[in-house]
């Protein structure tokens, strides 16, 4: 990587770590609140940052990838995953010995895992660094595909970092869903310690509260989740990019001024993560991409699929709405006391949903990029949908809202569009 793109990098990045793309950013008199609670165990972007420019500057400068055929680079990347999914499966093995009480000595019996273990990580570790190169690549060829570059490179370039990710504290008013605080928290934390911050929180501040796990999150190098999932790995480094696209523009500047800006925010990385996600997957990749979506299916849709037994969305988004008239009706306790109930329908379905609560609504809403789900009636998110529907391709698309401030400019380009 040349001197003045890493300084670029660094100087953008360093604008980053300040913002944060709306990951941590958040009014003050809430957040201050909750933070009394969160100090001790708040992430360090800065510190972070930091040190992930040192790796990729390094990474940048080797530029490996640039010298293998394309056939290495793809076989590179899959022995990549498959190693991945060893690490994890190790990973579980160890956790169930240790679990198991009939082990009296857990370290013993772990032996042969945890030397197999280190042996794999470490060469995860080595392997690691070209395969975010040739990611990186692939996924700012589509973008260039897409028109989506300025001479002919992606702005900001493509930069991405696999790291264990922060947890985010949720915090929403109990009488509306509304998420007025969104602190991340160091990664490793239990279950007991989410449990015990969420309730301090809750009943500290009268609110609602919940630690949830991302994905990613789009400061610069935007950081990624270690996955076995090549599908979701592409499609997380193209929504945090969508986010660094999005924070020079005024749609990401805006990220915080409401609720709406967030959802149109969320739901455009949503949309345009997915489509360039699965465009990469379907170029370099093709033996791991699914079949094309029906005839018909439209850009920023859902392609059709038989409906299952149990419809998350739809009984997620009936459980969004009904949640949404009780409190409207000032019945807190009400709408409480359904939550819990429909967390164990949830649960009865395989869905493992450890609270259901107003933060969770006001986290999980924000992501509208499919009809149904934890948005319930919000109009944000079936507008942004129609805009992309509506648009001639993802360019026109991303260029025209991230260039908007306001739902109403939305609304009014939703209006002026054509019907059909």
């Amino acid at each position: 990587m040349r001197w003045f793109v890493i300084v670029a990098n660094s100087l953008f990045a360093a604008a980053l770590a300040l913002f944060l793309t709306g990951s941590v950013a958040q009014p003050a008199s809430v957040s201050d609140e909750a933070r009394a609670y969160t100090r001790p165990i708040e992430f360090d972007y800065v510190n972070w940052t930091l040190e992930a420019l040192f790796v990729k500057a390094e990474q940048g400068s080797l530029d490996i990838q640039r010298y293998l055929p394309a056939k290495e680079q793809h076989d590179l990347v899959i022995s990549y995953i498959h190693l991945v999914t060893q690490v994890q499966d190790l990973n579980d093995q160890i956790t169930r010995i240790y679990a198991d009480p009939a082990i009296k000595d857990a370290r013993q019996a772990s032996a042969s895992q945890r030397e197999e273990l280190a042996k794999q990580e470490q060469r995860l570790n080595s392997l690691s660094p070209v395969v975010e190169n040739i990611l990186q690549s692939q996924v700012a060829s589509v973008l260039a595909s897409q028109g989506l570059t300025l001479g002919g490179q992606p702005i900001p370039p493509v930069l991405y970092h696999v790291t264990p990710l922060p947890y985010a504290l949720i915090v929403s008013p109990r009488s509306v869903i509304r998420e007025e605080a969104n602190i991340s928290l160091n990664p490793g934390m239990n279950v007991d310690q989410m449990n015990t911050l969420e309730n301090r929180v809750s009943q500290g501040l009268n609110v609602s509260a919940l630690v949830v796990p991302v994905g990613g999150i789009g400061i610069y190098p935007t950081m990624v989740m270690q996955t076995s999932d090549l599908s979701f790995l592409l499609e997380t480094i193209s929504h945090e990019w969508t986010h660094n696209f999005l924070t020079l523009r005024p749609l990401g500047v805006s990220y915080d001024a409401s609720p709406a800006l967030r959802t149109m925010n969320e739901t455009t990385a949503s949309i345009v993560g997915k489509e360039i996600g699965m465009e990469t997957l379907r170029r370099y990749y093709p033996e791991l991409a699914p079949p094309p979506g029906q005839p018909g299916q439209q850009p920023g849709e859902s392609a059709p699929a038989p409906k299952p037994a149990f419809d998350f969305n739809a009984q997620m988004h009936a459980t969004r709405v009904e949640v949404d008239r009780l409190l409207s009706e000032g019945k807190i306790t009400q709408a409480e006391q359904y939550m819990d109930a429909r967390r164990l329908v949830f649960w009865d379905h395989g869905y493992l949903i450890r609270k259901l609560n107003q933060a969770y609504f006001a986290f999980y809403g924000a992501y509208a990029d499919v009809p149904g789900g934890a948005a319930g009636n919000d109009p944000v998110g079936p507008a942004v949908r129609r805009l992309r529907a509506e648009s001639p391709n993802l360019a026109a698309f991303l260029n025209r809202i991230s260039w908007m401030t306001s739902f109403d400019q939305l609304q009014r380009a939703v209006a002026a569009a054509p019907s059909g």
